[in-house]
């Protein structure tokens, strides 16, 4: 009998997150009912010695190369062999039988043709990337002027995050986190693999289009409940996210949004997702600069630090 949901992990120089990530995997109650994949993207640790000796359970690719998360899903999806495809990050930590719950979901609503938890940082916060519009000009230009943020209840200008709905109810949405997503395996056929020009960040969002270009619906569903400590393996090399999350800006937009508009204007949108691009990585270089705690736990952190030497 096929699994009922095959599990996706993409890991990079976080073998005690990833450790962490699928022993809260074998607490739900239907683990049984999983295949766990894990992709390593030649991380130079020993994250697949780990994976070798602590989780002999778990199919494991050791790639040589750092092939990035799009085409290491890819390496793992056409095997797969479970009703449900779960892309999940190792920085994660699965509660209360999510996985279980958002299959449950699904079984009940064949429309539904991706499905992702209620995210959470870790101090309980929402993040907001776990339920999405497509991010169209007017979306952007509303984050990018803070009227998003100050307007956080109004319905246009926080269109983006959603964040004028509730985050415990179950809400239809456009875009859900690649760090936990369900996706039908029996719609991958139609809808294709991930966009591996898409090297990290922006993959998510390009799938659930695709997926709901060919009439399924993509849903949030808050019972399910994920930690996402968010960044672990970014955060070893910031400069190479914040292009790479740029670029996956650059090529959603290209891909899906371009041909809506004349030429003048998608280039000033492609000026102005680069110059984004310059800014975060000034802040982000003069953050490095100043002393600061982040709300990972103690235990994350120290974990942190020794992946990174």
């Amino acid at each position: 009998m096929n699994p009922l949901v095959s599990i996706v992990i993409v890991n990079w120089k976080t073998p005690r997150l990833l450790a962490a990530c699928l022993d809260s995997i074998l607490k739900d109650e239907a683990h049984n009912q999983f295949e766990v994949w894990v992709a390593d993207n030649d991380s130079g640790d020993d994250s697949v010695e780990m994976l070798k000796r602590d989780y002999p359970g778990v199919n494991l690719i050791a790639n040589t190369e750092n092939v990035g998360f799009a085409k290491a899903c890819n390496q793992i999806i056409p095997q797969a062999q479970g009703k449900y495809i779960l892309l999940l990050n190792p920085d994660t930590i699965v509660t209360d039988s999510a996985v279980s719950k958002m299959a449950a979901y699904m079984d009940a609503h064949p429309e539904c043709g991706a499905a992702g938890p209620q995210v959470l940082n870790p101090d309980g916060t929402l993040q907001l990337a776990c339920r999405r519009s497509f991010p169209d000009p007017w979306a952007a230009f509303f984050r990018l002027t803070y009227l998003s943020h100050l307007f956080p209840n109004n319905k246009t200008f926080a269109k983006y995050n959603m964040t004028f709905a509730d985050p415990k109810e179950v809400l239809e949405v456009d875009a859900l986190s690649g760090s936990c997503m369900m996706v039908r395996n029996s719609l991958i056929g139609a809808v294709g693999l991930m966009d591996e020009d898409i090297f990290m960040y922006g993959e998510d969002i390009d799938w659930c289009w695709r997926i709901k270009e060919n009439g399924f619906k993509v849903v949030y569903i808050p019972n399910a409940v994920v930690y996402h400590y968010h960044g672990a393996s970014s955060r070893l090399r910031p400069i190479g996210a914040t292009i790479n999350l740029h670029r996956g800006m650059h090529v959603f937009y290209e891909k899906h949004l371009a041909k809506k508009y004349w030429a003048p204007f998608n280039w000033l949108v492609y000026s102005g997702i680069w110059f984004r691009c310059f800014v975060f990585m000034i802040l982000g270089s003069l953050k490095q600069l100043i002393p600061s705690r982040s709300q990972v736990p103690e235990s994350v952190l120290e974990a942190e630090k020794a992946e990174s030497k």
